[in-house]
């Protein structure tokens, strides 16, 4: 009898993988981490050191001393108005995708089957497949004096409400284009599928049998609203809220194009390492959205959000 032919490249390669399984997801996994190290983590890390910097005054270059001058330089009134008006806004959109996307969210989630369920998924992740800034600017166009908006209003004989709630102070402005109450409209608009889609995960899981034993000891709905599906469906809210307050936060393009002249975090590092060259303050900017997020997540954790995941 002939002895066996000894393996090819291929068969050597198979045996070895067989020998030792670690080896396969090693090489997989190796080149992805080690570029996110290297590029998400190393940049991360360069900007934080980059806020420990400072610009010298007289010179305008960037001083490489360690410093905690920059921080400082945060708690002045126009900076610190920044990050106050970038909170309330981020904090206003999330409460309002919340309620928006839960009764959405419950629909899909306990009654929508088939075809419908189809149907809900396209409607919802439909605007993500067109472009961010056509959106924004479609908007811009909706919301303008002359746009369809401002023409429902008047053919339904609204107009003085409109103006009413224009002339508002500190929300209000000269159109829904230039207002606070346009920004938080656009922003409610292209960040709400981010919070629908993990609320109707976090639903789907409520069991029926729950729902019904709650009827079954006398709860009415309200009750088995607040007391079993709310808690179970936290951590989609607390998931989907991260989503909405941490992309509110950060983004520099739609309060550039939609709402007043006032700033906001994600503009104001835009503008300052870029036109103004400021980089150690941008640096600390952006060094804002990230403890925010660090101190939400570690309260949501506090909560007990994260024990159902």
């Amino acid at each position: 009898m002939t002895p066996p032919s000894p393996p090819g490249p291929l068969g050597r390669l198979s045996d070895l993988f067989w020998r030792r399984p670690a080896l396969l997801p090693t090489l997989l996994l190796g080149p992805p981490l080690v570029w996110l190290g290297v590029v998400y983590l190393g940049s991360l890390f360069a900007l934080l050191a980059q806020s420990f910097f400072a610009i010298d005054e007289f010179t305008g270059l960037i001083n490489r001393q360690l410093t905690l001058k920059t921080y400082a330089e945060l708690l002045r009134a126009q900076n610190l108005d920044i990050i106050v008006r970038s909170v309330a806004m981020a904090a206003a959109v999330t409460l309002a995708s919340i309620v928006v996307a839960f009764p959405i969210a419950y629909y899909a989630a306990r009654y929508a089957r088939g075809g419908w369920k189809a149907v809900f998924y396209l409607g919802v992740m439909l605007p993500l497949w067109s472009s961010y800034l056509v959106k924004v600017y479609a908007w811009k166009m909706i919301l303008a004096k002359e746009g369809i908006l401002t023409w429902a209003f008047s053919a339904a004989g609204l107009t003085p409400l409109l103006d009413a709630v224009l002339s508002l102070p500190v929300i209000g402005g000269g159109s829904l284009s230039f207002s606070y109450i346009g920004t938080f409209l656009v922003f409610l608009y292209v960040w709400l599928p981010f919070m629908i889609l993990p609320m109707q995960a976090s639903l789907e899981r409520v069991p029926p049998n729950m729902l019904e034993a709650s009827a079954d000891l006398g709860a009415s709905a309200s009750q088995t609203l607040q007391h079993v599906v709310l808690p179970l469906a936290l951590p989609g809210i607390v998931a989907g809220s991260i989503f909405t307050f941490s992309l509110t936060l950060g983004d520099y393009i739609i309060p550039q194009i939609i709402g007043t002249s006032a700033s906001f975090i994600g503009m104001a590092v835009y503008q300052l390492q870029g036109t103004a060259g400021n980089i150690p303050l941008a640096a600390a900017f952006a060094v804002v959205p990230i403890a925010i997020m660090t101190l939400y997540l570690w309260f949501a954790r506090r909560l007990g959000a994260f024990d159902a995941l």
